[in-house]
């Protein structure tokens, strides 16, 4: 069996946590702030965890996290 790939888009986008869920950042943060209120910017600081339905389709992705 070769070695199987990881998804390099993916890896630069997700980090896996010590319990083995997927660590991500907010969309919607990078241009056009301006219009965006300040409470959503400081909401959209923090990071989130990868909802659980994506979990399988991440770890095909990630294969060795």
């Amino acid at each position: 069996m070769p070695k199987m790939k990881t998804n390099r888009g993916a890896a630069k986008r997700f980090k896996v946590t010590a319990s083995g869920k997927f660590k991500m950042r907010r969309a919607n943060k990078s241009h056009i702030l301006t219009k965006k209120s300040t409470k959503r910017k400081r909401q959209l600081r923090a990071g989130k965890i990868a909802d659980k339905t994506n979990e399988k389709q991440l770890r095909q992705l990630l294969p060795y996290s």
